[in-house]
């Protein structure tokens, strides 16, 4: 008789953190409700309650859970010096933590896509401002062009791991869903060979 391992509490509260860092990150705090994120977790109000006392308490925890993530990654790649060997490094960490937490890397990215254009760039405890120091993107040095490409592939793995998550794939599209990425940033894999187009052949 095969016994079911129960999630502990903090697993299950991670869980709620996640899926309700996913609604904040889509409508905002104000727009979200503790009832759509009590309906996203499969738990009535009340029960929901029962884990976190007010939906102030539930945004503290996905900011603080995401700030830590965040922080996480760039303590891996901050010795590494900019470049290549740093941005896959970095995209490998940032693909690992978007497929175990789509609703904390959806709230980063949320954060890093009002930075681009906000003057609160400057201010270092912003959520977003981590995850672009990992790709060598700072307050005081932003070149518009690496903007685009880091923006462009770390938008281009948050949609992709939501589908590995849908469809079940997970971790399988791991590794092609950050060379995907790493190419986005302006790089190529050395082990993969260039795409051929349709109309080329061999001769």
């Amino acid at each position: 008789m095969t016994s079911t391992v129960r999630p502990t509490r903090e697993q299950v509260d991670e869980q709620i953190v996640d899926r309700a860092a996913a609604l904040f990150a889509q409508h905002g705090f104000a727009q979200t409700s503790l009832q759509a994120i009590a309906d996203a977790v499969g738990y009535s109000k009340a029960g929901l309650l029962h884990h976190f006392p007010s939906k102030e308490a539930l945004y503290a925890a996905a900011v603080s859970l995401t700030r830590a993530s965040l922080q996480q990654i760039l303590d891996v790649v901050a010795d590494l010096p900019l470049g290549p060997e740093r941005d896959r490094r970095g995209l490998a960490e940032v693909v690992g933590w978007a497929l175990r937490s789509p609703g904390q890397t959806a709230l980063g990215l949320s954060s890093v896509t009002r930075l681009a254009g906000d003057s609160s760039f400057k201010d270092e405890a912003t959520d977003g401002v981590p995850l672009l120091q990992v790709f060598g993107i700072g307050p005081d040095d932003c070149d518009p062009g690496r903007l685009i490409r880091v923006v462009s592939a770390l938008s281009g793995v948050l949609v992709t791991t939501l589908v590995a998550h849908h469809t079940g794939a997970g971790a399988t599209w791991q590794d092609a869903i950050t060379r995907t990425a790493f190419d986005a940033l302006g790089h190529r894999d050395a082990g993969v060979p260039p795409a051929q187009h349709p109309d080329q052949v061999e001769a």
